[in-house]
This record gives C-alpha cells, sequence and structure tokens, in this order.
C-alpha cells in the first residue's frame, strides 16, 4: 500500500491562486485528489500553508493538513506531513504535484509500485521518451539518464545524451534514446525525511533539480518509463485554458 501526499500552494508566481482557479466547475486541486483518490492510495493527503485551500479541500471531502509558509519546496511539505502523521519508516509516499490535474492515476500506482519491488532503491520517478527536438533542445524539458536496469544515472536541462555524430553547426540533429523527466516521485518515509533534512548541493543549485541532491549523496532512484508523457499540468494561463478544454471534452 502507499499514501499520496499533495502539495499545494496558493502564491504560485505564474499564476496566482492556481489551486483553486475552476475548471468544469470543480477547483483545479480537486481534480489532482480525484486522480490520487483513483489510483488505490490507502490514503490522499493534501498539504498546503493557505486557509483557503484547507476550506475549499474540506468542503468537497478531503483530508487536508496545514503545513508550515516557510517550506521551500513541495517535498519539504510532504516530509511534515509524514512527521505530523506518524507515518513509518518503511511506509511509501507519492508527491503528486498539486498543479497536475491529468496525471493518469495508473501512472500514480505504477510509480508507488516500482519503488516496492525495488527494496534497495530509495526513490521512484517516472520517464518517457523525448518526441521531437524542440523538446530535446528545450530547458525547461528535464532529461534524464537511464542506465539498463533503469537506475537514474543524472538528470539535466541540457540536451543529453549529446549525439557527438549527430550534430550539425554546433546543433545535436538527434535525440534517439533521450528521456524527459515527468515530475512524480515515490519516497520511502526513511528516504524523504533524509533528504530533507540534507540541505541544497552544488549540482542542485547549478540545474535547479532538486532530485539531484539525493544522487550526490548516492540514493538510488529508479526511472519508471512510460511509454508517453501524460498530459502536461498547468503552469501558466495558457495551460490552464489547454486544461480546460481538454476535460470539456
Amino acid at each position: 500500500m502507499f499514501h499520496v501526499v499533495i502539495p499545494a500552494r496558493f502564491a504560485a508566481s505564474r499564476l496566482p491562486g492556481k489551486p483553486l482557479l475552476p475548471i468544469g466547475g470543480r477547483p483545479l486541486i480537486q481534480w489532482v485528489w480525484e486522480c490520487a483518490r483513483a489510483s488505490g492510495a490507502e490514503s490522499v493527503i493534501i498539504a498546503t500553508d493557505d486557509l483557503r485551500i484547507v476550506e475549499s479541500a474540506r468542503g468537497f471531502g478531503a483530508d487536508c493538513l496545514m503545513t508550515s509558509a516557510r517550506h521551500a519546496s513541495g517535498t519539504d511539505r510532504i516530509a511534515e506531513v509524514v512527521g505530523a502523521r506518524g507515518f513509518a519508516a518503511d511506509d511509501i509516499v507519492v508527491n503528486l504535484q498539486g498543479d497536475e490535474p491529468m496525471m493518469p492515476p495508473a501512472t500514480v500506482s505504477e510509480v508507488a509500485e516500482a519503488l516496492v519491488a525495488r527494496p534497495d532503491v530509495d526513490i521512484a520517478t517516472a520517464v518517457a521518451p523525448i518526441q521531437s527536438l524542440a523538446e530535446f533542445l528545450d530547458p525547461s524539458c528535464v532529461k534524464a539518464l537511464r542506465a539498463r536496469d533503469g537506475q537514474a544515472l543524472y538528470f539535466s536541462r541540457a540536451p543529453v545524451p549529446w549525439p557527438r555524430d549527430g550534430v550539425a553547426d554546433g546543433r545535436p540533429t538527434r535525440f534517439a534514446g533521450a528521456w524527459r523527466h515527468i515530475g512524480i516521485y515515490a519516497y520511502r518515509v526513511r528516504s524523504l525525511e533524509q533528504f530533507a533534512a540534507w540541505p541544497p548541493t552544488p549540482l542542485e543549485e547549478s540545474e535547479k533539480l532538486e532530485q539531484l541532491r539525493a544522487l550526490e549523496h548516492g540514493m538510488r532512484i529508479h526511472l519508471l518509463a512510460l511509454a508517453e508523457a501524460p498530459p502536461a499540468g498547468v503552469d501558466t494561463p495558457e495551460d490552464l485554458e489547454r486544461v480546460r478544454a481538454h476535460l470539456a471534452r
């Protein structure tokens, strides 16, 4: 069994009040919660630092926990939740970001199951094949390097692996074997608490990717390979309209 914690902030810089924005008559955060509920999780908890989100979540029946406003990331917020709820060290917790209303429930459960099946792994997350050269070159698309056994070797905003023999005028012309990182994580509670206790590391600060902190400390991360990337989450007003149109269909 596994738990899902959904970190949700009201003060998103590009889309303030994002968790409460309406989609099809429901707040965005409710769509995420319903996805988590459909995954088969033992419990689903919304973790926030804003009373407006608490009130909305409780209004549609969600378990919601008020957490500190000082957390630097959703991971830190989830670490507070597992401590407050007394989760056991071997429990598995999935971090489902609060702006992912179209994450397939099967992906949530598959990431958790990937960790259950690998007792020597600390964290599981997901990747999907990169579909275009533009995606490969986009620094907002986080690339993952995956070993044959599925272990994460590295994450980067740079186009990796670099195709040395497929470059023209300084730009790559192909992207075979490149993986896009999907931002959903399953943690063992002991690994999550250890991770949250460490300060940011040099590679993490350089790439602005917190999962590199785990790799720099020697943690093992398994990359679940998906056939294709799930629909993107909501980061901008344009994303919001795209999701509204999709769910309306």
